[in-house]
């Protein structure tokens, strides 16, 4: 696999003002994490070759409206939420069947303004950053306390255990915050609707807000006690 560079150099005034997306329902990308991707369809293909073309790399990854939302739109280019996530392809390798596996390490979230026609065959928007300049930055420490967090990992176990999901423990108590925060946002099974409400999130703070009350609600749903940790 090729290492393609660290990514966070990029300044915020060299962002594109176009990017390519890749709609996927049920993905999630934040800002300072990664997300590895198998990429088979030709459209796509395409999509990161042109990618890996540009100085920034970016691909956007940005959820689909649900199907009960689209009502009778053309359903080979539903809507699309407003929030997605820009990643930066910091891997790429070629399988010998023709894939691609890349890495995106995530740099920051942007609005659609709006969605640009051309002749890619894959789909392009106009990208507003402004709202999340921030995302540039690494969170500041939190005020958790040893307490607090001990409180957090105990009703994650008890949402793995309500789930049927495994964990690295050791793995999870080294996390910081935000690293903890971002990972179990993106790999916890929630629906693409609460998946999108993480994503919006303001900040790390009520991003964690409200992954403890989605845990709280899973565990309870299972006949489980979903704790009253903050």
């Amino acid at each position: 696999m090729t290492k393609m560079g660290a990514p966070r150099r990029l300044a915020f005034n060299a962002l594109p003002d176009v990017l390519p997306i890749f709609p996927l329902e049920g993905a999630l990308l934040l800002p300072w994490a990664r997300l590895p991707l198998n990429i088979f369809e030709p459209r796509y293909l395409a999509m990161v070759e042109d990618a890996i073309r540009t100085e920034a790399r970016l691909i956007g990854i940005i959820q689909p409206r649900p199907s009960k939302l689209r009502e009778a739109e053309d359903e080979e280019t539903p809507r699309l939420y407003d929030i997605g996530c820009a990643g930066r392809i910091t891997s790429f390798s070629e399988t010998d069947d023709g894939r691609y596996l890349i890495s995106l390490a995530g740099v920051l979230r942007f609005k659609v303004l709006r969605e640009i026609e051309g002749f890619t065959p894959y789909r392009r928007v106009e990208a507003d950053w402004t709202s999340f300049e921030g995302d540039l930055k690494p969170a500041a420490p939190g005020t958790t306390t040893d307490e607090t967090r001990a409180e957090f990992l105990s009703l994650l176990k008890s949402y793995f255990d309500a789930s049927s999901l495994s964990a690295d423990w050791e793995a999870l108590t080294r996390a910081d915050e935000e690293t903890l925060v971002n990972a179990l946002a993106m790999l916890s099974n929630f629906s693409p609707q609460e998946k999108q409400a993480l994503l919006e999130a303001p900040n790390l703070t009520e991003r964690r807000q409200n992954l403890l009350a989605l845990m709280r609600f899973t565990i309870a749903a299972k006949g489980g006690d979903g704790g009253a940790t903050q």
